[in-house]
């Protein structure tokens, strides 16, 4: 048994990531966690932007271990940063992705709600045709383990990235009710549905974090030998 700490509070970010991972796997997110510290995600990468948030959490858990049953299994960190790159806004709104349509704002701070970025992502490709929509998602993952708690495998000591994406196009309005995010406008290649429209089961298929978290596997289970 593994257990990983998921350096996350979004709750569908969470799900999809407790979905798609190995039978066996215990999944803890952030919440009921006290006193995590929040991290500045300043990095120009979402590699780097993950590996940021495990480190940070992987030490914290490493000094509060006691406060939680972190002690009788491997344990490690997995951070997630995923976007949205568009081609036509020369890869924006890439790391921004969450607080794309609050930047530049000095009166706001954080996240922006998906509305907002969404009608800020259309509103900049308003008239833009189909052909010069092109877009992919991107999710980095990295995976830390948390020092003095067995990391289960001693030649592994981290931290371990991997990466994903999915290609695809933006639609010229939102489609569906489901997912969250970008999900409303990304069609991905091969399908005429957005996302939200595709369904749970099509998405943790195809989908960058899919993709990623399929890799990762891999890397799990060579831990687990």
């Amino acid at each position: 048994m593994m257990t990983l700490v998921i350096a996350t509070r979004n709750a569908h970010k969470l799900g999809e990531i407790r979905e798609m991972l190995p039978a066996g796997t215990a999944c803890l997110g952030l919440e009921g966690l006290v006193g995590v510290p929040e991290v500045v995600e300043d990095a120009t990468t979402f590699s780097g932007n993950a590996l940021k948030k495990a480190l940070s959490l992987s030490q914290w858990l490493a000094t509060h271990r006691q406060s939680f049953d972190l002690r009788s299994s491997p344990c490690w960190v997995l951070a997630d940063d995923s976007g949205l790159e568009v081609d036509h806004l020369n890869g924006a709104p890439g790391v921004h992705s969450a607080r794309f349509a609050s930047l530049g704002d000095p009166n706001r701070r954080g996240n922006a709600s998906d509305a907002e970025n969404n009608i800020k992502l259309l509103t900049l490709l308003a008239g833009v045709p189909e052909a010069r929509r092109k877009a992919r998602f991107r999710c980095a993952l990295a995976l830390v383990p948390v020092h003095g708690v067995p990391s289960g495998g001693e030649a592994v000591v981290g931290p371990i990235l991997v990466d994903g994406t999915c290609e695809g196009r933006i639609a010229s309005e939102p489609q569906g009710a489901g997912g969250f995010g970008y999900d409303p406008l990304f069609i991905p290649d091969g399908y005429s549905e957005s996302f939200a429209t595709l369904g749970v089961e099509i998405k943790n298929r195809i989908s960058h974090r899919a993709r990623a978290l399929a890799r990762l596997r891999q890397e799990i289970d060579r831990l687990g030998r």
